[in-house]
Order: C-alpha cells, then sequence, then structure tokens
C-alpha cells in the first residue's frame, strides 16, 4: 500500500533538501574555486620568483637569492651534484614534491626550476601549512552546510504553517458543513488567489449538487406518492373483492395473488426510497421484525414462480430471530434470494433455514463458482444457468439493503451436490 503523506510534511522536506543541497553545492563550488585560484597564484609567484633570483645571481652573484617565505639555491651546471638527486632531472617550471621535513613528517612542497646562463635554480614553498589551512576551512563549511540545512527546516516549518493555512482553513469549514448539514458559501472568507479559486469551484460545485439532491429527492417524493395512491387502491380493491360471496376459487386464488404483487410493489418501493435517501429506518417503537414469518410470507408469495416444475420449497425454523427493521426491507432481500433460488432450480428442493443470527437460502440448482460468488452482487451482473434473465439489479438492491443495516450477505457453492447457498448475518 501506498505510504500517503500530508502536503506540509512534503513542502518542508523539499524545503529543507533544496536548502542543504544548495549550500552544500555552493561550499563544494567555493572550495573548488579556492583551490584552483590558490594553486594559479603560488605557482606563478614561484615562477616569477625563480626567474628573478636567476637573472639576480647573473647579474650581480653577491647578493643572496632567497628570502623569509621561500628556499633559494642557485647552482651551476657543474656544481648540480650537490642537490638532491630527484631534483637533478627536472626540467623548468613548477613541480609537485613530497619531501621528509627536519620534524621527520612527510611535506608537500612547490618546486620552482629555472635553467638559465648555464645556471640553475631552485626554490621551494611548503604548502603543508596551507592544506591544514584547507583542512579547517573544509570543517568550517561542513558545518556551515549543516547549519543551513538546519535553517532550511525551520524556515520551510514556518513557511508551510503559514502558506497551507488557507488550506486548512477550507478543509476545517467543509468538515463543519458535515456537522450542521447545511453548506454554506466558501468564497467570501478567504483572499482572491488559489485557494480562494479553491473555494468558489467548491461553491458552484456545492449549488450543483445540492441541486441535483433537491430535484432527487422531490422526484422520489412524487414518485412515493403517485405510486403508492394507484397500489392502495389496488390493494383496498382487491380486499372488497375477496370478500364477494360468489366468487369462483380459481378467482379467488387469483385476487390472492394480486394482493401479494400489490404489497411486494409496496414493501419494494419503501425499500428503494430508503437506498435514494440513505436512510436507515427502524420499525414503529416497540415492534421487531420476525424473520420466520416474514420468509414464510415470501415463500408463499413465490409459490407460483415453480409453476409445474418439480420442485418443493421448505422453511426450517431452528431458532427464532428478530430483527430490528422494516418487514419490508427484509421481505425485499429475501423475495430476492428466494426468488432466485426457486428461479434457478429445475428440480429438487429449495430450503430456507432461520438459525439463531442467520437465515440461509439452500438450493439445488446449478450452482455458483466460488470466484463468481462476490461478483453476482455486483450492478448489472447476470447469474448463469437455468432461467437466468432480468437486469441483474436484485442482487445489488440485496448488497446495499444489507449494508443499509448492517448485515452481512454471502453467497457460495454447496459442497455436499449441485447448488447454492445464499445467507444473511444479522449484527
Amino acid at each position: 500500500m501506498r505510504s500517503r503523506r500530508k502536503l506540509r510534511f512534503r513542502l518542508v522536506v523539499s524545503f529543507a533538501l533544496f536548502g542543504f543541497g544548495l549550500s552544500a553545492l555552493f561550499a563544494f563550488a567555493a572550495l573548488n574555486i579556492r583551490d584552483r585560484v590558490e594553486d594559479q597564484l603560488v605557482t606563478t609567484a614561484l615562477q616569477q620568483d625563480v626567474d628573478q633570483a636567476v637573472e639576480q645571481v647573473h647579474t650581480d652573484p653577491s647578493k643572496p637569492a632567497g628570502s623569509t617565505l621561500i628556499e633559494a639555491w642557485m647552482r651551476s651546471e657543474r656544481t648540480l651534484y650537490n642537490m638532491p638527486l630527484a631534483w637533478q632531472g627536472l626540467d623548468s617550471g613548477v613541480h609537485d614534491i613530497y619531501e621528509q621535513a627536519s620534524d621527520g613528517k612527510a611535506h608537500h612542497y612547490k618546486l620552482a626550476v629555472r635553467r638559465k646562463y648555464g645556471l640553475i635554480g631552485f626554490i621551494r614553498y611548503d604548502v603543508t601549512r596551507e592544506e591544514l589551512g584547507k583542512q579547517q576551512l573544509l570543517f568550517s563549511v561542513i558545518g556551515a552546510v549543516f547549519l543551513f540545512g538546519l535553517l532550511s527546516l525551520v524556515l520551510g516549518l514556518w513557511l508551510s504553517r503559514k502558506v497551507l493555512k488557507p488550506v486548512s482553513e477550507l478543509a476545517r469549514r467543509l468538515r463543519d458543513f458535515r456537522k450542521t448539514g447545511k453548506a454554506e458559501p466558501l468564497a467570501p472568507h478567504f483572499a482572491d488567489d488559489e485557494v480562494g479559486e479553491l473555494a468558489l469551484a467548491l461553491d458552484e460545485y456545492s449549488h450543483r449538487l445540492t441541486a441535483m439532491v433537491e430535484r432527487d429527492r422531490e422526484f422520489n417524493s412524487d414518485v412515493s406518492h403517485e405510486l403508492r395512491t394507484p397500489l392502495a387502491v389496488i390493494a383496498s380493491t382487491t380486499e372488497l373483492l375477496q370478500g364477494s360471496p360468489d366468487l369462483t376459487d380459481k378467482l379467488r386464488e387469483r385476487l390472492k395473488r394480486i394482493e401479494r404483487s400489490s404489497r411486494q410493489a409496496t414493501e419494494l418501493i419503501e425499500a428503494l426510497l430508503l437506498l435514494s435517501r440513505a436512510e436507515r429506518r427502524g420499525p414503529t417503537r416497540g415492534e421487531t421484525t420476525e424473520v420466520a414469518k416474514v420468509a414464510s410470507d415470501v415463500i408463499e408469495s413465490q409459490r407460483p414462480q415453480m409453476r409445474d416444475k418439480p420442485l418443493s420449497v421448505e422453511l426450517v425454523v431452528k431458532q427464532p430471530v428478530s430483527v430490528n427493521a422494516p418487514a419490508s426491507v427484509l421481505a425485499v432481500a429475501l423475495t430476492n434470494l428466494i426468488g432466485n433460488a426457486i428461479k434457478y432450480t429445475l428440480e429438487g428442493m429449495v430450503t430456507v433455514e432461520v438459525g439463531s443470527d442467520r437465515i440461509e437460502v439452500i438450493d439445488t440448482g446449478p450452482g455458483i463458482k466460488p470466484e463468481d460468488a462476490e461478483r453476482l452482487f455486483q450492478r448489472g451482473v447476470r447469474g448463469e444457468g437455468a432461467g437466468g434473465s432480468g437486469a441483474g439489479l436484485g442482487l445489488a438492491i440485496v448488497r446495499r439493503l444489507c449494508d443499509l443495516y448492517g448485515w452481512e450477505v454471502s453467497m457460495r457453492p454447496r459442497t455436499d451436490t449441485n447448488g447454492a447457498i445464499a445467507s444473511i448475518v444479522f449484527s
């Protein structure tokens, strides 16, 4: 899982790394330029001094050629054997040599050599002291780099708090909207900058979203009112017709089917309205819904789907269970699960078992693949096998209803024989 970092943390780290890198680059450039310039100046000065010393000895051999800062020797080519062997083959120019000094330590020297007028001039300059100075300068520069890096970190913390303060304020106001449930304009509280533009865009989006929610809410209310009225008329009319004494048994059965379908449509409308509002509603105060009773009603309403199939449906109540939810919500969920079991099972038995904390629908149909068990609850996915039809919305509605009430719905294949098991676990 990719690690998530706050914007402020990224800004602080970026600012600190930039400050540290820039100061380190400047320190490296300064040291490098100092070394080059110093080497060039020393080389030029030694070359000029040795040339001047040779000219001076050639003009007036009685004058000395040395000084307090440099050591100078003047020899003719006939007396060159008195000089160190390593010097005798050197050409005119400035050379780097390493020799042991009187203190027993190796020293770094620059040796300027000049051959002219039968004379050879040597000027030696000890640069070891300069190298010690370079080391001290290097330590000082390293300390300065870390100091500037620390200052960059502190400055980054301060600037990030200053820069991101409007963003934090915007987030706080958005969180307050969730508490109050009312969206207020954001743009007037911010300056005319990038954060202000973001607040203005959020205001425009909020207006569009609020208008869309209002239209959706009005549509749901209109649909609920317009559909419930004819359904209530159908229910009351069928109830009156069933009281007629001259009805035949066949006509009475058809009226019962109409009544059940009207009741199912009413329950489905109520459940869909709850989902559209993402609103969890419980039953009347002091009332609970018996799962076995709802399951029994659903089974009776689904028997006409069996037609002439050699199929039987059985309700097994191992332990009574009640849930704190409207009967209409549970009826819609069970109608989809039991209806699918009857539709996909060509022959055999559909068993509805009610346990202590769950209800299971067990069929002897073609079954499902284990990898397809979760996919069947996705919107638009239809099952394969006998009787496979529809828009693939039933199980998706069941999943949404169960999520709304904190129930866990699942499907799995049977292990003992063909078929599938759909279960709802009540939490």
